[in-house]
């Protein structure tokens, strides 16, 4: 596939460039400006605004949510749990198809025995669930990820608390030993933590970020300085947190012209749902806390938690807008809340090929009618996506 962009506004995961022409050739970008192909065909890019493709960087992925992913304009979803039995197929089709979104994956996140997530799978039929209850299993533990394909390492400090049932929480010091390892073979640790109290424990760990941010009351200038001073990242799923508080934000999503009939039924009920498992839960302070983060000088990613159906208030590639404008809503100018799907998610997780719009960048892209610079809103301004230079049927 050999095309030009033309006269279409840029942001190439860092900044605007303005009007320019972006031509792609097999499945790469190649050039930018005016010095072009004039052979290759043409794609009219006037009104319109070309993004790098989304990354999620919190899902929990199969292969009918990467496809339902793309049609959003979320070309890769980082999967923070996941069965290998089921993900290492996801993978290998992933791997060599344009109509579903790339993914990578930590395989099965580590916990203690009874612990979280077994407490929301149910009656799942779900794979014997690998536990760590003593810090001398846990460089097995990372190893036997590793081997599963693993790209990086998953910790669940979780007791339960804010999804309305208690669960054992794992050992600080298995966690410690658990980190201690991942570095040792050049992986990095992400730590699922809701609470204050989980966040300093995984703080104390060695932890490198955070899957969610906590929701259980406002930070203090204290806990902002100390997760500054850890150089830390965070994935503060907003989108889960309103679920988990009630805040009822999915509804809108669904509701929104430029989504409805676009999510088979089962997706769309699930987005209009909610956890509603925390009501205690301060969604407000949370929003206040990701501002202070940004501040700070935290690395903030755009991520979901959308995972399967009956983990409620999200869906797959959609809800990724929703936590954009969440992002923006939270204090971030819009540039800074597309950079945190782009260019700083793809820079934090090594995908060193994506989240920009560079030569020699992979061409996976999405163009939007409007300018998301100026309204976050218009990413859902779906007009075209491409995976691999590979145009996706709509």
């Amino acid at each position: 596939m050999h095309f030009v962009i033309e006269s279409v506004r840029v942001f190439d995961g860092e900044k605007a460039l303005g009007l320019c022409d972006v031509e792609v050739n097999d499945g790469t970008v190649v050039a930018l400006g005016s010095d072009v192909d004039p052979q290759a065909d043409r794609v009219d890019g006037h009104g319109a605004t070309l993004l790098p493709g989304l990354i999620d960087t919190h899902t929990h992925s199969d292969l009918e949510a990467l496809r339902q992913a793309l049609v959003f304009g979320v070309t890769t979803e980082l999967d923070l749990f996941s069965f290998p039995e089921t993900m290492k197929e996801v993978r290998r089709e992933a791997a060599i198809r344009t109509d579903v979104a790339d993914v990578r994956s930590a395989s099965v996140g580590m916990t203690a025995p009874g612990g979280h997530p077994t407490q929301l799978r149910g009656n799942q039929n779900d794979p014997d669930l690998p536990t760590v209850g003593r810090p001398e299993d846990a460089a097995r533990f990372v190893d036997e990820r590793i081997a599963e394909g693993a790209d990086y390492i998953k910790v669940l400090i979780e007791t339960g608390k804010t999804l309305g049932k208690d669960v054992p929480v794992v050992d600080i010091r298995v966690v410690e030993a658990a980190v201690e390892a991942a570095h040792a073979r050049g992986k990095l640790v992400i730590a699922h933590a809701l609470t204050i109290e989980a966040t300093r424990q995984a703080l104390t760990a060695g932890v490198d970020g955070f899957a969610h941010l906590f929701v259980d009351g406002p930070h203090t200038p204290e806990l902002v300085a100390e997760i500054a001073a850890a150089g830390v990242f965070f994935i503060p799923t907003l989108s889960t947190l309103a679920s988990l508080t009630s805040q009822h934000l999915g509804a809108a999503l669904a509701d929104d012209p430029r989504v409805a009939g676009k999510l088979p039924p089962a997706w769309d009920e699930n987005l209009r749902g909610d956890f509603n498992t925390y009501r205690t839960g301060d969604f407000n302070a949370a929003v206040a806390s990701v501002d202070a983060l940004r501040q700070a000088g935290v690395p903030v990613l755009a991520g979901t938690d959308a995972s399967h159906l009956g983990a409620p208030g999200m869906a797959h590639g959609v809800s990724l807008h929703g936590e954009l404008k969440l992002l923006v809503r939270a204090g971030f100018a819009p540039q800074d809340a597309l950079r945190a799907a782009t260019s700083l998610a793809a820079d934090t997780f090594g995908l060193n090929d994506r989240g920009r719009i560079v030569p020699g960048a992979r061409a996976d892209l999405l163009l939007v009618d409007g300018d998301p610079l100026t309204s976050i809103d218009d990413t859902l301004n779906v007009k075209a996506v491409w995976r691999g230079g590979v145009r996706v049927t709509r």
